[in-house]
């Protein structure tokens, strides 16, 4: 199998049900949140058995899948090789771009699935919201969505409703990890 490149032209090569998927490097937005992300799983895991890896790092799911992940967390350090990883990471992260979010609520989520990843966020950049699937008896479920609202969503809401907003996500790995909206979505340009 091929190693995954960077091309000439910027481009990233990922291999998808046997057919090679070229993207265009991340917007300054998209690298912001992955960092953001990566730091809150690195800060937490110094010290654990589990790994955080952030984008870049090529992953070999199947003979005719390789992915590159924008964030990850690989609890099995047999998989964790000097080329790559070859198994299923523990924990998924995708930052959906718009030449990726079809691959990426589709087939790499429908592929995460059967893999049995055990974990899968979807973060869009653009509506500051983090979807959350959940692997429950083999299906990738959606678990919850994590959301900043704008403002004038948040003055139609009842100080209740407010109260009871969700601004933490839980890293479902552990029982004691999250991190919150703000942190992943901050310092976006």
């Amino acid at each position: 199998m091929g190693i995954l490149a960077i091309k000439d032209d910027g481009r990233r090569e990922e291999l998808l049900d046997g057919i090679v998927c070229m993207s265009p490097r991340p917007v300054v937005n998209h690298s912001i949140v992955v960092s953001n992300i990566h730091y809150a799983f690195k800060t937490y895991l110094k010290g654990k058995q589990c790994v955080p890896f952030a984008d870049g790092i090529d992953v070999t799911l199947t003979d005719n899948d390789r992915v590159i992940p924008d964030a990850m967390i690989v609890c099995n350090p047999d998989i964790i090789h000097k080329d790559g990883i070859y198994g299923t990471p523990d924990l998924i992260v995708e930052v959906l771009s718009p030449s990726t979010a079809k691959n990426d609520r589709g087939y790499k989520k429908d592929l995460y699935e059967r893999c049995g990843v055990k974990a899968y966020w979807i973060v869009d950049i653009e509506n500051k919201s983090v979807e959350v699937y959940l692997n429950d008896n083999a299906h990738l479920i959606l678990n919850e969505i994590y959301s900043i609202l704008p403002e004038y969503q948040l003055i139609k809401l009842t100080d209740d409703e407010r109260t009871n907003l969700k601004k933490e996500i839980p890293v479902s790995l552990y029982t004691d990890f999250a991190i919150t909206l703000t942190d992943v979505f901050a310092d976006m340009r």
